[in-house]
């Protein structure tokens, strides 16, 4: 079991290592990892080379659609907005509000990232925030770093609760249950997210004060609707009903700030465009979130009937194409009649798309080797055994290991649903033979994806790829790593006393 263990864990192994000591580009860490566990699957776990090739393709195409597609689309309809103008408006519009940088940081990290993380998932709420913290003025490797400690608490409600709703459906759970208990495991996390944005935008503890108050405020109003909504209705809209409450209580506190001393921005500060002109600029971002909320589960009819347009191929498990029922196709839609309302043409379509396919062409290859290399890990028995070893090992310790499997998942797919598929019957295994409630410790699994998310190669790749700083990929991971390394800690420390206490 040991040296299972050990040889299992190679392909993550190197995948750190290739990033942080050997400095690689993303894509070559990644491809790296995935020719590891290809070769440790047939050599080792004796995984037949038809299945083998078969469980890579599964993950290539499961990369480009729908994750690359998405990512893509997002980047696209950003730099389209560049492109016709429209996000000088929109930035006159955020920093009509206030021009101080954590305020800043808190509206577009935080309250729009978790609302797009809520709507769509797939690494929108990395890619635009942090364009549009670019956009107004902060350096991109902080603008990542603004967007990675953002994305991780809403990762589990996000694109509509599918990761809480596929987790809950696969261990036989209530989904409205799971997904209160997850909320509440997961609260005073989210409610410290505000105050680590507040001092990553303003370089350090000094920059809390004065905004202690606004950062409480945000947290607050994104965790106790998150729960109402979780606990009476279930996790479809949770995170975005959160941040939109959130939204309006930042708003409100921030309006008392009035002067913002060392942390204005320049340039920050104008007055508010007229409705017409901020209807414009906001075009392609209002028909994304009236595309999203009304082809999902929420308007069933509509749901059903686009869902059914879609192909179904059987590899190594079976893999659903929805063609037009998914993200990426709404927001690429979204960007293109956006984009016609602001006044760009045809050939400013086109331009933009090359120059972003460019953009994104590495981040791609990234995606698409480590999606191969977590089903190759999964279909050998590799991810299998490093849970068992964990489990074996730990034995009624287990729940301070309990979020590091769920992180673990996150770290390897990038998905904060694949975690919960790879993972969640081990933890409700372990809930049983430790005789602990399941709803907790399948929790569990999420509390640990919002670490294992802010550091995954995949959330990297697309937070620089945003901002057009491919490469960077070791230093940002080393600006992550400490929320991330210190998130982990927590979340053990918490798990191992929620479970004594509520468990």
């Amino acid at each position: 079991m040991v040296i299972s263990f050990i040889l299992a864990i190679l392909p993550i192994v190197f995948l750190a290592a290739g990033l942080l000591v050997w400095k690689l580009p993303a894509y070559q860490a990644a491809a790296g990892s995935f020719l590891i566990s290809a070769v440790l699957a047939l050599l080792y776990w004796k995984m037949p080379l038809s299945a083998m090739a078969l469980s890579a393709l599964e993950g290539a195409l499961m990369a480009l659609w729908p994750i690359a597609l998405v990512i893509l689309a997002a980047v696209f309809a950003y730099r389209l907005t560049l492109r016709t103008g429209a996000m000088d408006r929109i930035r006159q519009m955020i920093t009509a509000v206030s021009d101080d940088r954590r305020v800043l940081a808190l509206l577009v990290a935080w309250c729009f990232g978790g609302f797009m993380e809520g709507m769509a998932g797939f690494g929108t709420a990395i890619a635009i925030p942090a364009g549009m913290l670019v956009t107004l003025g902060f350096e991109p490797m902080t603008a990542c770093l603004l967007c990675l400690i953002a994305n991780g608490t809403p990762t589990p409600f996000g694109s509509i609760g599918i990761p809480t709703i596929t987790l809950a459906n696969l261990v036989g759970l209530d989904a409205a249950k799971l997904a209160a208990v997850s909320t509440l495991q997961l609260g005073l996390f989210s409610m410290a997210c505000p105050f680590l944005i507040v001092m990553a935008a303003g370089g350090g503890p000094k920059a809390l004060k004065g905004m202690i108050p606004t950062a409480a405020v945000s947290g607050i109003a994104f965790v106790i609707p998150q729960y109402l909504v979780s606990r009476f209705a279930g996790p479809e809209l949770a995170a975005v009903t959160g941040s939109l409450c959130s939204l309006g209580g930042t708003v409100l506190l921030a309006r008392r700030i009035k002067d913002s001393g060392p942390y204005a921005m320049a340039g920050s500060g104008t007055s508010m465009p007229s409705v017409r002109e901020a209807l414009n600029a906001c075009a392609p971002y209002l028909f994304v979130i009236l595309f999203l909320l009304g082809t999902s589960r929420l308007v069933a009819p509509v749901n059903a009937a686009l869902s059914g347009i879609s192909s179904t191929i059987t590899l190594q498990g079976s893999l659903t194409f929805s063609w037009i029922n998914t993200p990426g196709i709404w927001i690429f839609l979204s960007a293109f009649i956006g984009g016609w309302i602001q006044g760009a043409r045809w050939n400013d379509f086109r331009i933009v798309f090359l120059e972003t396919f460019n953009q994104m062409k590495e981040t791609i290859l990234t995606i698409i080797s480590v999606l191969a290399c977590a089903k190759i890990m999964g279909y050998s028995g590799m991810i299998g055994d490093i849970a068992s070893f964990a489990i074996t090992a730990s034995g009624a310790l287990y729940p301070l290991l309990a979020p590091w499997i769920g992180a673990l998942g996150t770290f390897v797919t990038g998905s904060g649903t694949n975690s919960g598929v790879l993972f969640g019957a081990v933890q409700k295994q372990a809930a049983e033979t430790l005789q602990v409630d399941p709803y907790w410790m399948v929790g569990l699994n999420s509390l640990g994806v919002a670490a294992g998310k802010m550091l995954g190669p995949q959330s990297l790749a697309i937070a620089l790829s945003a901002v057009n700083e491919k490469g960077r990929d070791a230093e940002l991971m080393k600006r992550i790593l400490p929320y991330t390394a210190a998130f982990l800690v927590l979340m053990s420390l918490f798990a191992w006393i929620g479970t004594i206490l509520f468990g």
